[in-house]
């Protein structure tokens, strides 16, 4: 064989191995994205939001306010 033939083998081997190692972390990367996203999507699902808890909250101090005036207001006659 010639020097130029091995040259070539060899450099051919060396990119071959290159292009494996660079494919393998590309389909890394893609696995993590997709995990990534499925996380996104399970942390929407499961936990509510600052604006749906405050909303929450305040329908229930409503309804607590109300209870307090009917308990204000049964006391006030009850008081009579």
């Amino acid at each position: 064989m010639t020097t130029e033939m091995l040259w070539s083998a060899g450099l051919s081997a060396i990119l071959a191995l290159v292009g494996w190692v660079l494919k393998g972390h590309s389909d890394e990367v893609q696995r993590l994205q997709i995990l990534l996203n499925r996380t996104r999507e399970e942390m929407a699902r499961d936990y509510v939001t600052k604006t749906d808890v405050q909303s929450s909250i305040n329908m229930l101090i409503a309804r607590i306010d109300n209870l307090d005036q009917k308990i204000d207001s049964l006391l006030r006659s009850l008081a009579k």
